[in-house]
Formats: structure tokens, sequence, C-alpha cells
């Protein structure tokens, strides 16, 4: 045997001792080029696969899914989330922040302002009188860098972002880490985790839109929807909390058990929600990872739970979708819902909603995970 053929046995030997058994099993991390910002800047599509044939895509702007293929009852894949074709869509005023990561702050800020330690911080105001979403250019028209990894859970992707002291208006030197994981038992697992130099508010969430009839394919009206909240947070007319606190019993917000999401949203037809766009109270008073929310569809069997830590979540049912998006199809009202795990709107200035302070030598942890079953 020459020098040279040993040295490549010992080479492709050490390659299968480093890479445990599990990293074999029939997963998947693709990478590939996929175009560029306005100002140049390269991002790239990251594809994952795991054990069971469910593929997620995401790109390296805004750490959006841009693709999620689920199983139907009868092994049949379709992708389940709303998007667009290039990264032109996703730049576009037109976006409605199709499945990217958001932050700094997810949800409205009031009159986009808020007093941390006496200081006023004044941020963008995107969204009427109000911030929303993180501002003008918010986590979501962000290029993140990313760092494919296999796991014994399944194929994942690190994302991380270095939010600078004053971007968007908000204080502190912001290191953002956000992982996705693609696990076995046919899960999209999101995991947040943050750190400042200074004190700030931090509240991030994906944004994802989902139709289990598949993206495209009609409204999200005959969805069956529970979500685990006895009390959602009442808003005035820009969407920004009162402040109060109240019971969904006897209201068409009770989704304790299972309601179509067409049911009574009817009685939201006037502007300015047009359908559900509300925060739920989440029975979580520990902050523990529970089952916040499931939602059934009868056609295709596909059933999502989604679990969380955090103490909201934000339904919205696409209430001024007019878009087209991928393969050139329309997404009108109601083609698609979100459920966004979430601290609540505007609690920098509600005291007596759960703190979203971050300060220096703290982390921001949470995690939040889609689970895709068949009935």
């Amino acid at each position: 045997m020459s020098r040279l053929s040993f040295v490549l046995l010992v080479f492709a030997l050490l390659v299968v001792i480093a890479v445990p058994a599990w990293s074999l099993q029939n997963m998947q991390i693709d990478k590939a080029p996929w175009g560029s910002t306005e100002d140049g800047t390269p991002v790239e599509q990251y594809t994952l696969v795991n054990q069971n044939g469910m593929m997620v895509k995401i790109i390296t702007l805004g750490g959006t899914v841009t693709e999620l293929w689920v199983p139907d009852k009868d092994g049949n894949f379709a992708d389940v989330v709303l998007g667009f074709d290039d990264v032109a869509g996703y730049e576009s005023p037109n976006n409605p922040y199709f499945g990217c990561i958001v932050g700094r702050y997810a949800n409205r800020i009031a009159n986009g302002q808020f007093t941390l330690d006496g200081r006023t911080y004044t941020l963008v105001q995107n969204n009427g009188p109000n911030s929303l979403h993180g501002g003008v250019k918010g986590f979501h028209l962000r290029v993140w860098k990313a760092y494919p990894l296999y796991t014994p859970d399944g194929p994942a992707l690190r994302l991380k972002y270095l939010s600078h002291d004053g971007e968007e208006g908000f204080p502190g030197n912001l290191n953002v880490t956000v992982t996705y994981t693609l696990t076995n038992d046919n899960a999209l697992r999101i995991d947040y985790l943050a750190t400042t130099d200074k004190p700030t508010v931090v509240n991030l969430t994906n944004h994802s839109y989902f139709n289990l009839k598949g993206e495209g394919n009609g409204t999200i009206l005959e969805h069956e929807l529970m979500l685990n909240a006895d009390h959602y947070t009442p808003t005035d007319d820009t969407l920004i909390p009162t402040g109060e606190i109240a019971p969904v019993e006897g209201t068409i917000f009770d989704f304790r058990t299972p309601h179509t999401i067409g049911e009574r949203i009817k009685e939201l037809a006037e502007p300015p929600f047009k359908g559900y766009d509300h925060n739920f109270v989440l029975n979580n008073p520990e902050g523990k990872l529970i089952l916040a929310a499931k939602v059934k569809e009868l056609t295709s069997g596909r059933i999502m739970e989604v679990y969380t830590d955090q103490p909201g979540v934000q339904l919205y049912c696409g209430n001024w979708l007019d878009v087209v998006g991928k393969g050139g199809k329309y997404y009108g009202q109601y083609y698609g819902f979100c459920l966004e795990t979430q601290h609540y709107p505007d609690s920098p200035n509600k005291p007596n909603f759960p703190s979203v302070v971050l300060l220096p030598g703290e982390t921001y942890k949470t995690t939040t995970i889609y689970k895709f079953l068949v009935e």
C-alpha cells in the first residue's frame, strides 16, 4: 500500500469514527445560494430533512422558514407554510412577515416608545403610531450567520445575529442565537437565546403562516383550533392592549374546547381586526414547556401541536392577506394562520404584564415546538 493510500484510509476511518451513527440515518442538510439582498449581501438556503422525509427550508435572510413539507394521513407531503420564491418577495414592503424571526420586539409597542431605568427610548413607528415587529428593518430583514449541525434529535441550523446598540431605537448590543431543529418525531423546534451588555427589552418569535391543507389551497376557516388559554388581552383600535386580562368564557375568544377558526370570525369582520389578531394568555404561570395550541385539518388529517414556555400566543388569521406567493399562487384573506408564541404586546409599557426586561449577565432563553401528527 502506498503512503498516499494509507493516509487516505486513515482519514476515511477517522471520519467514520467522528460522525455519530445517528447522523447517518437518512438525515440530510444541504446548502445552496439563494440570491442576494438589495444591497448585494448573499443569501443562502439550507434544506433539512429528517429520518421520516419531512423537510424544512430556511434562508439566512430573516432566518425565514420558506418551506415546510409535512405528510398527510395517506403519507403524501405538502408544503404547509406561505411564502415567496425569491429574496425580492421577502424584502418587499408587501411581505406580511412570512416565516421569519421577529425581533427585537415581536408585536406592538405603543406610540413607539418605552421607559427603562428612567430613560425613554424612541423606536421607529411603522404601524400607525406604534412600533411593530422590531421596526422598519427588524430581524426579519437582517442576514444571519448560519451553522448547520447534526444532533441526536435531528438535523439543525443555528443562526446568529448581533443587533447593535441603538438599532431601530433599542438599547444595548444584543447577541441573538436561534436554532431550528427538525426532529425525528416530525417537529420543528425553535430555541432562542439572547444576551445584552445594557438593560433592554426582548421578545422574539417566529411568524410562519400555516395552512395544513397546503399553502395556496384555500382558507383556513375550517381548521379546528384549541387554545390552552382562559384569558386574553383586549386591545384598543390600534391593537395595543388596554392592560386588562379578560376571561375568554362566554366570548368568541374561547377556544378551550375546539372550534373551527371560521365559526365566529365574522363577529370581527370590521377594522381594525377583520378577524382574529389577539394575544391569548396561556395557562402557564410557571413558564414550563406546555401544550399551548392544537390545530386539526380534517381533509388531510394533519394535526399541528404548539408547545411553548412563553406566557402568550398571538392568533392571527391572515385578515389582510392579498399577495401572490410561491409558484404564482394567490394568498387571500384567511389563507393562513399564525400562532406566534410571545410575551404580551406592549409589555414594556404595562407593569402588570410579565416583564420583558433583559439585563447584562442574564440570558433570554425560550423554546417553541411545532409538532406535526396525522389522524
